[in-house]
């Protein structure tokens, strides 16, 4: 798709197609898209003009069905080619949408020249509002892959969020949104839907390695990091190389009972046993909405799905709830930005233990009367919805409610939000993308050499017996085969199994010789991943959820839930106490048993991909040396191994003593888990890591250890 480009200076350029029928006017002599195409220059045409300024004309000109428009957010969008699908089209067009997640891209070439199609599709309708496509976090490195100087990719790769974490620094974490920010504008992408702020306080919860871990302090310096290097990647505020940002999830998701989540109705509810309800807040108020590189805050608020139990007057879910998002999030925290709901909250709900819609709360009311009652609670747009009509019933409620002056200037008050944050992204000028620069540019020699270097800090050596690593050169290693067995995951998709070879032959043989057998073995080296919780705790009724390998009984659960309820249940207690779970990597623990039997007193090495706290007393007292990443290459691994690179990490949160500990815990309270100890006598806690010299005390420790509450 052919587009042409006006270059005005270095802030400011105009793009735009000649099929769509956009004409260039000229005024004082400077170049301006007539969307409208009469040859007048509108305010909100006007590039010269403040984005509030052009927000506010362009609010008060749309229609309500333009309006109704904006406020919808799309599913998920494969982009496997570049061609619109009819579904696309049909949003678009028909329902006005012009917010768009973009999820699977098969390459930069594809999403670029997607992208354009779009915005030369939407060019000449509805005020020229173009297309703001956004994405979830989708810079995750994969164990297999390979890096090489000079090498480059689809995008760079980068650990995930808790990777991040573990590097206690936010500078790194700065580093990495502007890289994402620079890829993610040349995918065409202009929002992120991202950082996710909540702490971590209950190790059980299954969106744990997406969080920056437990510590309030912490998570609120890189949280602010993380967004301040989107919105503003050269440090000078908003410009045309700003991504948005999308700070979720207020006020905080990671409490649900029992670890549970809310993207099922089992999880539905939010408990604070400790009183933290407040301290959830602290990454949003003292990070997301705390920048200092010129953007003042993230762009966009996501309420959880969680009902905030007992934490307001009526317990219903945080997107349809006044108290959370009017008087917390507007007047307490003074967030003027866009709240967009969470994925499918006003749809239907089918089972308790079935991935559905997630009204909680307000299951009683139509999908209309949910649009209203969100959009009466301070929402302005509805995540995962792409149609338009019932956002036009609920207009008509609140007209026959409030009048049609008050209903209409309630929706303007949303459209000029979602405008703004257009506006300060440069797309009304240009929202095109040159698609031979983001093949040039998306994951560039550069940016993988950066995602790369960041791997290596985010990994944690929590044990190094007799200063085992770094291993001689030349050793000969055992590394056994991973056995990945079939089981759900977290959407109740079956997983085959799969039997793989965790480290490539290349990476291996730089150092070691590689042998088949213990007995033929220097060192084993085993790869393996925490454990993994059959149904997340969830199995036709409420199981516990477990972070241990072997089979675990909940005999010091709570003896009756602190919430329940559900039109699909006929009580209200979720108590799983007494009640017993599985785990479905169960053989990882088993191998390293194996391996440790197989190697007598010669020395085994662990390396676990940790995406939850873990408990570690079933694999530490059976190695000699374990190294934890959080989704990394596995040559990353190596270089430690190797001593190319030393590490550096830091634990982001604690790793439990036992399942007692964490069932004793409160689910809402951070650095409240009696932690393992290991053979050396190093505690497990917040904060501990080990370099090649022994335990690291430096100014990252003492900086993020002096948060007490």
């Amino acid at each position: 798709m052919e587009h042409k480009v006006i270059h005005i200076d270095d802030n400011v350029e105009l793009g735009y197609s000649p099929d769509s029928g956009v004409k260039i006017i000229y005024v004082d002599g400077l170049p301006f898209k007539d969307f409208i195409g009469d040859g007048v220059l509108r305010p909100y045409e006007d590039w010269r003009l403040s984005p509030q300024e052009r927000a506010r004309d362009l609010a008060s000109r749309l229609s309500v069905e333009e309006i109704a428009g904006l406020m919808l957010y799309s599913p998920q969008n494969h982009l496997d080619d570049s061609e619109l699908t009819e579904g696309q089209r049909e949003f678009l067009l028909h329902d006005n949408v012009r917010h768009v997640l973009v999820s699977r891209v098969s390459s930069p070439k594809v999403a670029a020249e997607w992208n354009n199609r779009v915005q030369a599709l939407v060019e000449s309708r509805t005020h020229g509002i173009p297309a703001n496509n956004s994405s979830d976090p989708r810079h995750l490195a994969t164990p297999d892959a390979e890096f090489a100087a000079g090498a480059s990719g689809q995008r760079s790769l980068w650990s995930n969020l808790l990777g991040l974490a573990a590097t206690f620094s936010p500078e790194q974490v700065e580093e990495f949104a502007r890289v994402a920010a620079t890829e993610y504008r040349y995918l065409g992408i202009a929002t992120a839907l991202s950082p996710q702020a909540d702490l971590g306080t209950d190790p059980r919860w299954y969106r744990y390695s997406s969080t920056f871990g437990c510590d309030p302090k912490l998570v609120a310096d890189l949280t602010r990091a993380y967004a301040d290097g989107f919105q503003s990647p050269d440090g000078n505020g908003w410009n045309r190389k700003s991504v948005n940002t999308m700070a979720k999830h207020w006020p905080g998701g990671g409490c649900g009972e029992g670890g549970r989540d809310a993207h099922y109705g089992n999880g539905k509810y939010a408990v604070y046993p400790g009183g933290c309800y407040e301290l959830h807040k602290i990454p949003f108020v003292n990070g997301a909405f705390d920048l200092r590189r010129g953007t003042g805050a993230s762009s966009a608020v996501m309420p959880y799905y969680t009902i905030p139990f007992g934490q307001t007057p009526e317990d219903v879910a945080n997107g349809y709830n006044s108290d959370v998002l009017l008087r917390q999030l507007r007047q307490e925290a003074g967030f003027e930005g866009v709240i967009c709901t969470d994925w499918l909250v006003t749809h239907d709900e089918v089972h308790p233990g079935v991935h559905s819609g997630k009204p909680w709360g307000v299951e009683n009311l139509s999908v209309a009367e949910r649009h209203y009652k969100a959009l009466m609670a301070g929402v302005d747009q509805f995540g995962g919805n792409n149609e338009i009509e019932p956002v036009l019933q609920a207009y008509q409620m609140g007209v026959a409610e409030h009048g049609e002056e008050w209903m209409r200037r309630r929706f303007e008050e949303s459209a000029y939000r979602l405008l703004l944050n257009m506006f300060r992204v440069g797309l009304f000028e240009n929202p095109y993308i040159d698609v031979a620069e983001a093949e040039r540019v998306v994951g560039s020699p550069e940016f993988m050499e950066a995602g790369y270097q960041q791997q290596l800090k985010s990994i944690v050596m929590l044990k190094n017996k007799g200063s085992l690593l770094p291993l001689d050169k030349g050793a000969k290693v055992y590394i056994p085969e991973r056995f990945s067995p079939e089981g759900p995951n977290y959407w109740r998709q079956i997983i085959p199994q799969k039997i793989y070879d965790p480290v490539p032959e290349s990476v291996v043989g730089r150092d070691f010789i590689r042998v088949e057998s213990a007995g033929q073995a220097d060192v084993a080296i085993v790869f393996i991943e925490s454990p993994h919780s059959y149904l997340m705790g969830y199995d036709d009724g409420y199981i516990p959820i477990s972070l241990q390998y072997e089979d675990y009984t909940a005999v010091d659960a709570r003896e009756h839930s602190i919430a329940g309820g559900d039109p699909f249940e006929e009580g209200v207690d979720r108590s799983y106490r007494g009640k017993s779970a599985r785990t479905i990597n169960k053989c990882d623990m088993e191998m390293v048993h194996k391996v440790r039997s197989e190697m007598g007193d010669k020395p085994v090495v662990v390396v676990i991909n940790m995406l939850n706290p873990m408990v570690m007393k079933e694999i530490e007292p059976y190695t000699d040396a374990v190294l934890v990443g959080f989704d990394v290459q596995s040559q990353a691994v190596m270089d430690i191994i190797s001593g190319r690179c030393e590490p550096s990490g830091l634990l982001p949160f604690q790793l439990p003593r036992d399942m007692s500990a964490v069932e004793l815990h409160c689910e809402d309270k951070p650095h409240d888990i009696p932690c393992h100890c290991d053979a050396e006598g190093n505690f497990y806690d917040f904060g501990f890591g080990m370099d090649f010299k022994g335990v690291i005390d430096d100014e990252r420790v003492r900086k993020y250890s002096s948060f007490y509450f």
